[in-house]
């Protein structure tokens, strides 16, 4: 049979039944639709996550104290004292991929002006950690190595701080204090809003990392440091270089450093991974919608082999071969498939778009997406259109002219 007369057939049969060929196809459309959606909110989050994290500093180096094993006991990241200024200093000398390196120490506290108070973390920093984190100042300026080195109490707040301590009113020249210790405002930060992780980057105070360490902290080592390679394209030699510069300094053979480096291809690799895992559950169980819409072409097209056995009997009796049975079936199963996941696709990306605009989640629909949604519809009539279809191919044409 002509192909052109196969499709002439399978749309005759179809527009037959109307409602029923719809109900088919909603399994179909939905599924479609739902694994298009699920797809875009995935690749949307990577994006999202890609971009947030370059916005952090894409050739940033982290490093933190490691666990280690005192005494038999293992000793937690968080309990470690082992990192100092010396680390600080050695990077610095040593290290020809590293551009700039900042200390880190924290704490976490009510925020005073006046009668306003907010609760907010001070991070203990050197200078260079705007150009390590890729941050601005909005107004005033930053902190200099003079007032480090001399303790200064001078600090750059975020715009969070701005906002809930000060208001409309200029912040530059006017006092806040941190546990007691006074800091005179010299800066503001421009806004980065919320991470990755939901948390606000705005709700900070930089302060000289000196003053920070003595005079609210009273400690001698340090919480973290933070390092920027020279370029993306030389990272992982910078981090090669600082492990080798603090193995040398803590003595350390490499197989229980004291300290953990983790560079921002790492953690961008682990975010990515996680996504990854989360939407391939989320089409999988999306995915389930497409195998009730096939079972649904399954389903119909018994019933329409049922009620056409007369007519099946009919064009065997007058010519047609049990192939041109078979394709006729396949090709009515097929063609409620297709347009099924036409459907679906444009539902999905609907979808998309309506997810986007009511919940402010990024999604981004991508070619490949649409492609093999397509491909898996036209699969699943192929599929589950094949044995129906050969059931009518093989009927007997005596017993079919005579079904009633």
């Amino acid at each position: 049979m002509v192909f052109s007369n196969l499709v002439k057939v399978a749309w005759k049969a179809v527009i037959l039944n109307k409602l029923r060929t719809f109900l088919t196809m909603l399994g179909i459309i939905i599924g479609v639709g739902a694994v298009i959606t699920m797809l875009a909110i995935g690749e949307g989050s990577k994006q999202s996550i890609k971009a947030q994290i370059s916005q952090m500093g894409s050739n940033m180096i982290t490093i933190r104290p490691g666990s280690e094993r005192v005494g038999g006991v293992r000793i937690d990241d968080g309990s470690q004292r082992s990192m100092t200024l010396k680390d600080v200093e050695a990077i610095q000398k040593e290290a020809q991929f590293v551009d700039h390196v900042s200390p880190i120490v924290q704490s976490g506290g009510q925020t005073i002006h006046e009668a306003n108070n907010w609760p907010s973390t001070i991070y203990g920093v050197y200078p260079d950690y705007l150009d390590i984190k890729k941050m601005e100042v909005k107004k005033g300026s930053m902190f200099t190595e003079r007032h480090v080195s001399q303790s200064s109490k001078v600090a750059v707040i975020g715009q969070t701080v701005v906002t809930n301590l000060f208001g409309t009113e200029d912040p530059i020249g006017k006092t806040i204090r941190f546990k007691n210790t006074p800091f005179q405002v010299i800066g503001v930060l421009e806004s980065k809003g919320e991470n990755t992780w939901g948390q606000d980057q705005d709700n900070v105070i930089l302060a000289p990392f000196t003053t920070v360490q003595k005079r609210i902290m009273a400690i001698t080592y340090v919480n973290s440091i933070v390092a920027s390679a020279q370029d993306e394209s030389v990272a992982q030699q910078a981090v090669e270089e600082v492990t080798q510069i603090l193995q040398r300094v803590h003595k350390s053979d490499g197989t229980n450093n004291p300290f953990r480096i983790m560079s921002m291809e790492e953690l961008l690799t682990t975010a990515s991974s996680t996504t990854d895992i989360l939407t391939t559950l989320l089409v999988v169980i999306a995915g389930i919608s497409l195998l009730i819409g096939g079972i649904g072409i399954m389903n119909i097209m018994y019933v329409s082999v049922k009620e056409r056995t007369r007519e099946i009997g009919l064009r065997m009796a007058v010519g047609a071969r049990s192939k041109d049975i078979l394709l006729q079936f396949l090709t009515e199963a097929i063609f409620i498939s297709v347009t099924g996941g036409l459907i679906g696709v444009a539902f999905g990306i609907t979808a998309a778009k309506v997810t986007t605009i009511f919940t402010e989640w990024p999604t981004i629909i991508t070619v490949s997406s649409l492609v093999i949604s397509f491909f898996v519809c036209a699969v699943t009539g192929i599929f589950f259109g094949w044995y129906p279809a050969k059931k009518a191919a093989n009927l007997d044409p005596i017993v079919a002219l005579r079904y009633e």
